[in-house]
């Protein structure tokens, strides 16, 4: 299912080679010609390999941790020092990160790359190939939207970025205002939107689309009055949505298989998908340092889970949520309870315990009875609360079996057996047409007009008809639009995001009390400054 973007990746592999990594602006230096490279059009998609290969890199680990462990969604406590990691994800909880939170420098350098790359790929087939080639539009289209996404995940995470779109030039950019790259980034779609593909099958599958186009559009403008400052775009997001929605090409996935979205052999047959990042296990991540895989399994299972998943390793087990998060799951009759690993743990058949043999001292490290070594078993059970019972300054649940259950785990997308390591090969959905809805049922409810004999009540239940059996709502306001976004897209990077549009990223979670608004974006990271000396601090750092 996965062959096409398979082979955008060898070849972004070897073609990156050709490329510089960590500059916007960097010379066009490659071996491509048109007397050799690309001729047609698979050789066109292959050509766009090297930006794609890019995107892939941090989306699924370092992306998620910024978007994600900053938000009440997910915690990264460390157990007995283990992912203490000089105290990043202790950071990202408490909103005290600073420039030099290795997370910061890494998504300036993960999106500069996919841009400087994406410019590149760009210019060579500008240059090189001529302009009556026929995939040479849409290969160019292509590369342009994955551009402008890179630049909505830099804008987003923060706030003023420069732009740069001139190949081989080495002069360093200033920042622009938000306002001013939310435009750029509008402008690029638009331009790409005519010569990109309409087509939505495996041919198509992991590239941009049309599709890919309008429901970053949408998601534009759905933030927009918090990009800019201006004007709200309400009708704009929902003419966007529309675009997608009048296709006809997508639908809700049902209830019954509402999880094999997520599972380790997902892909293109899944209808709700507009575009996602494929996975795969045995390639290697690029020869720009980035990790390009698909981590959940190692940091969200218990480590207790590995026979009852047929796994290859013990999972690491991290991560968890926290109960004001899982408080969003009330509803017993919803398909999107069964995401989580609560309580007590049970094999696949439900009846077989999950159990652990360890010693009084190993389940309790704490404990002062006169047999320390003795053998304990014990039931594995999932607790809810995150209690930093080994020390508080260095954010430490212990090292033991009680730490290592604290918090319940996420396993939305599925363990992947078939996995010879931690990574996996579960796609991750970037845009799917679940959030379509939501977006236009919120722009409609933010005082959008409705359209399609559409309203945010009908939106809300057309989604939740296919994921609970519970009576369909009677009324519908921003509050339970907010909440369902929550039950929906829980792991999928766009928490953060919509925490800050609805004004509660200056709340209080878990441990986090701080409520400085300068905190919804993030530190420029201390080695961009000293690289680009054009930049300026953003307030408050």
């Amino acid at each position: 299912m996965k062959k096409t973007f398979n082979y955008m990746i060898m070849a972004g592999l070897l073609t990156g080679m050709f490329c510089s990594c960590h500059k916007l602006s960097i010379p066009i230096t490659s071996e491509l010609t048109p007397n050799v490279f690309p001729q047609d059009s698979a050789q066109f998609i292959q050509a766009e390999g090297p930006a794609y290969v890019a995107l892939r890199g941090s989306y699924g680990v370092e992306y998620f941790f910024m978007q994600t462990l900053s938000t009440d969604e997910e915690i990264l406590p460390a157990r007995g020092g283990n992912w203490f990691n000089s105290g990043e994800n202790q950071q990202l909880h408490y909103h005290s990160w600073n420039s030099g939170n290795a997370y910061m420098e890494s998504m300036w350098s993960w999106t500069s790359t996919i841009i400087g790359l994406a410019t590149q790929e760009m210019a060579l087939l500008n240059e090189d190939e001529p302009a009556t080639t026929a995939s040479k539009s849409t290969s160019i289209a292509e590369l342009r939207t994955v551009r402008a996404f890179a630049y909505l995940m830099m804008m987003d995470l923060f706030g003023s970025v420069p732009i740069d779109t001139v190949a081989g030039s080495f002069v360093s950019q200033p920042q622009s205002p938000r306002a001013t790259v939310a435009a750029f980034i509008e402008s690029e779609v638009k331009a790409a939107l005519p010569y990109l593909s309409s087509t939505v099958d495996i041919t198509t599958y992991g590239r941009a689309t049309k599709y890919t186009a309008y429901a970053l559009l949408a998601k534009l403008y759905l933030n927009d009055e918090y990009y800019t400052g201006g004007t709200a775009r309400w009708n704009d997001c929902i003419a966007a949505c529309d675009s997608v929605i009048n296709s006809g090409l997508f639908t809700l996935q049902p209830m019954s298989t509402y999880f094999q979205q997520f599972a380790y052999n997902n892909g293109p047959q899944d209808q709700e998908f507009i575009f996602a990042i494929p996975e795969n296990p045995t390639f290697a991540d690029g020869p720009w340092g980035f990790r390009g895989t698909n981590l959940h399994q190692r940091y969200d299972l218990p480590r207790s889970e590995k026979a009852k998943y047929d796994l290859s390793f013990v999972p690491s087990a991290p991560e968890s949520t926290i109960p004001s998060y899982y408080a969003y799951f009330y509803d017993p009759n919803d398909v999107r309870n069964n995401q989580w690993l609560t309580g007590l743990q049970y094999m696949k058949d439900g009846v077989t315990p999950v159990t652990v043999t360890t010693t009084n001292l190993g389940y309790n490290q704490f404990y002062t009875g006169s047999d320390p070594s003795g053998v304990y078993t014990y039931q594995v059970n999932m607790t809810p609360d995150i209690i930093l019972r080994q020390d508080v300054a260095s954010f430490d649940c212990g090292n033991d079996e009680i730490a290592w259950n604290m918090g319940y785990r996420c396993a939305k997308f599925y363990p992947d057996s078939t996995s010879p390591s931690t990574a996996m090969n579960n796609d991750i959905p970037v845009f799917r047409y679940s959030d379509i809805l939501l977006m236009k049922a919120e722009a409609i409810l933010r005082g959008g007009t409705p359209t399609l004999s559409q309203t945010a009540l009908s939106l809300a239940n057309e989604l939740r008809a296919a994921r609970t059996t519970s009576a369909a709502w009677t009324t519908v306001t921003l509050d339970s639009i907010y909440n369902e976004r929550c039950r929906e897209f829980t792991q999928e990077s766009w928490h953060r995001n919509d925490m800050i549009r609805f004004g509660l990223y200056e709340g209080a979670w878990g441990f986090k009390t701080d409520a400085n608004p300068q905190h919804e974006i993030y530190p420029i990271p201390f080695t961009a400054l000293q690289l680009n000396t054009k930049l300026v601090q953003n307030p408050g750092y």
